[in-house]
């Protein structure tokens, strides 16, 4: 079939689909979208390429489209029928556990339905989310000295482990012989997901399939293995879905779809950037070492039995590691000791950053001996692994037995890897280029906390700019992909974006904004207010911006949201509020979210006054409409933190290049910000609201009418001081 059909008949799916839906009104904006989509994913040229052919056809799409666009109809229709046609798959990537739920639990049932020919459809999780049968059994039935209640608390230094309360230690025992019960009885799937609730990730951990001790087909629980079953599920599914941390963390690991045949989908795509910074940050503790000596010890015990030659060099290996790290800690602290010790009653960790990512040269020759010793020992753990592999495979007999040593082993080997990848990204010092100029440097900093009587030193590195990354990564594999979301525009375009994500001048792009079907002048209303304290002045502003915002409150009769940008702000307009306010007041760290919803929700539904006060974490996601959001408040303009250690590298890196990072990334970052905040208001085409701003800059300064120049057109009421 040739391109243009295959664009023709994916777009007619997409308007079968919305026909047979009762009562669906049509939306130009809708059906445009979904006809680029149709058209980009035709010209994709996906699979194997010959040798000597020329270098295949890549189409990607980046389309904003406003609230009630109807986004997950428009891309999963057509991109789905274009996969069956192309005897491919779909994979989407989603930001938020939110949107995975409703495509996998509603959007993609429906569609299901809809389309002429079957599909099926799968949720990706990592393997982290589910169980090791392997790992329970031996933690429900184990005794409180062995091996595995040790690794319970592995983190913790050994001298601290020796206080806790053995109480705390026996009801983890309780908690792990439980779930074996409820897994040996099918009232348990083994997705940590459907425990309720969801247990900590401390205690989780020692149980989680993860690859480092999992030893896959060759374990004797592989036939009946949570994690195998469903990926038994995803293999046979048309449609999968992930997140983007998923997507990024698998890449190479033949997890998901591979990429150069599935066309791609990135819902919420605007996270698509920080998501890829996280991901390839790192971090080591260069204080906490016990680990080392275990590993080791692990490492040297199972070498033995598999007749491990390698095993001989472990002990060089170990010795030096800790060394060489104890070391690093020493010169830190020689170092920074004095700026990270004058932060000890800061909130978090003290941290220091590195100037220009350029290291002291004192911390070049222990780093590179870490990564030596760390390489090696690496190298050994691969040759023991692989020896027991083979071991099993020859004798199935003893599988449960060597599949238990395997885990030992893998079970520290993360840790590992971490100190290796963190002292490399350390170790990569920035160079000058022959026009003057500076590579770019890696995010690098140091950190200092107090662990009940220990002091913990970590090392920290991360790459600056995302966009290389990205490209790098995940842009060199992909052929076929759809970027979307409600605010991928930075001030009335698309450059911003583009260059985080790693697109930008890629000649296979295509952008498309599609205009929010709401008439948000008539609408909704923006009030503007000008307070005579200017922002920058935190202790001024915030008491005259409670003063207002709580004159404001006091008119609220439906459904409310405050936004603040600090939990001292947050914390204030609490202490401020009237005793008769109080009662409908729910505040986001006084319970959890889906509490907090609920109970927002039961007011409303009642005829009551119901607000809540949240953090930046409610300024996205949450979906409040009609009179459950009549009334939005942004306390303050949503400016990033001015101490994030990435950002100062990367503005700090901007400066030094001639460029303004202010006007460069500063203002394109907060005005997608706002945009997404902004957002809550207006949810559907009979929501009526108003937008309460008490930051002046938002119509007294020239960076705030680029500001406003993104966000929806609504009428704009401007209230002085």
């Amino acid at each position: 079939m040739s391109q243009k059909k295959w664009a023709t008949q994916a777009l007619d799916s997409f308007d079968s689909v919305v026909a047979s839906i009762p009562g669906f009104r049509v939306r130009e904006g809708q059906r445009k979208m979904a006809a680029q989509i149709a058209q980009t994913l035709s010209n994709a040229q996906l699979g194997k390429v010959e040798e000597g052919a020329a270098d295949p056809q890549r189409a990607i799409a980046v389309i904003q489209a406003g609230t009630g666009v109807g986004k997950s109809l428009a891309y999963a229709a057509p991109a789905i029928a274009m996969a069956l046609a192309r005897g491919t798959r779909v994979l989407i990537s989603t930001a938020t556990v939110a949107l995975q739920e409703q495509l996998v639990n509603k959007d993609l049932p429906a569609l299901a339905q809809q389309l002429p020919t079957p599909f099926k459809f799968a949720l990706a999780k990592g393997r982290g989310r589910f169980v090791c049968k392997l790992k329970l059994e031996r933690l429900a039935s184990s005794g409180e000295n062995s091996d595995e209640v040790d690794d319970l608390f592995a983190e913790e230094a050994t001298e601290q482990r020796k206080t806790r309360p053995k109480a705390e230690t026996e009801a983890r025992m309780q908690f792990y012989t439980s779930m074996a019960d409820a897994l040996a009885t099918g009232q348990w799937n083994g997705d940590r997901d459907s425990l309720t609730p969801p247990p900590e990730a401390e205690a989780w951990a020692p149980l989680a399939a993860e690859g480092s001790s999992c030893t896959g087909r060759h374990c004797p629980a592989f036939d009946n293995c949570t994690y195998y079953e469903r990926r038994k599920e995803m293999v046979a599914a048309q449609v999968i879905v992930a997140n983007h941390d998923l997507l990024l963390s698998s890449l190479g690991a033949r997890l998901l779809p591979e990429l150069d045949n599935s066309l791609l989908i990135l819902d919420e795509a605007h996270h698509l950037p920080q998501t890829a910074l996280s991901q390839f940050a790192c971090d080591m503790d260069m204080s906490r070492l016990t680990w080392i000596d275990k590993l080791a010890s692990r490492a040297l015990r199972v070498g033995q039995l598999m007749e491990v030659d390698e095993i001989a060099d472990i002990a060089g290996y170990s010795s030096g590691l800790r060394e060489h790290l104890t070391e690093l800690a020493r010169l830190v602290m020689s170092l920074y000791g004095e700026q990270l010790k004058g932060q000890k009653d800061s909130w978090g960790p003290a941290r220091v950053r590195v100037p220009r990512g350029d290291l002291p040269d004192p911390l070049l020759e222990p780093l590179a001996q870490v990564m030596h010793n760390a390489s090696g020992f690496l190298d050994v753990l691969r040759a023991i692994a692989k020896a027991l592999k083979a071991e099993i495979k020859d004798k199935p007999d003893e599988a449960q037995r060597l599949s238990a040593l395997y885990a030992q082993v893998g079970t520290l080997a993360p840790r590992l890897e971490a100190v290796h990848d963190t002292a490399q990204l350390l170790s990569q010092q920035p160079e000058t280029r022959e026009d003057g100029s500076q590579s770019v440097p890696n995010a690098k900093w140091f950190t200092l906390e107090i662990d009940g009587d220990f002091i913990v030193v970590k090392g920290h590195a991360s790459p600056i700019l995302p966009g290389a990354t990205l490209r790098h990564h995940l842009w060199s594999q992909v052929r076929g992909a759809v970027l979307t979301s409600a605010t991928l525009t930075s001030c009335g375009d698309f450059d911003f974006f583009l260059r985080e994500a790693g697109l930008h001048g890629d000649a296979a792009v295509q952008t498309l904004e599609v205009a929010s079907p709401f008439d948000y002048a008539a609408q909704g209303t923006l009030v503007a207010h000008q307070t005579q304290a200017d922002p920058r002045e935190a202790a001024a502003f915030t008491r005259e911006m409670v003063e207002r915002l709580l004159n404001d409150l006091s008119r609220v009769q439906a459904g409310a949201l405050v936004l603040f940008t600090s939990r001292d702000q947050m914390r204030q307009a609490v202490d401020a509020l009237p005793s008769a306010m109080r009662n409908y007041v729910l505040v986001q760290t006084a319970m959890p979210r889906s509490m907090l919803l609920a109970d927002h929700r039961a007011r409303v539904e009642q005829g009551l006054p119901s607000i809540i006060f949240g953090m930046q974490s409610f300024g996205e996601g949450l979906d409040l409409p009609g009179a459950l959001c009549e009334s939005l408040f942004i306390t303050k303009l949503p400016f990033s933190p001015p101490d994030d250690p990435v950002g100062e590298s990367r503005a700090e890196w901007l400066r030094s290049s001639g460029r303004n990072p202010f006007n460069e990334l500063v203002v394109p970052a907060t005005a997608i910000r706002l945009a997404q905040w902004v957002g809550r208001a207006i949810r559907t085409e009979e929501d009526q609201a108003h937008v309460y701003c008490y930051d002046r800059r938002l119509v007294a300064t020239s960076y705030g009418a680029q500001l406003l120049k993104g966000l929806p057109p609504f009428t704009l009421e401007k209230r002085m001081a």
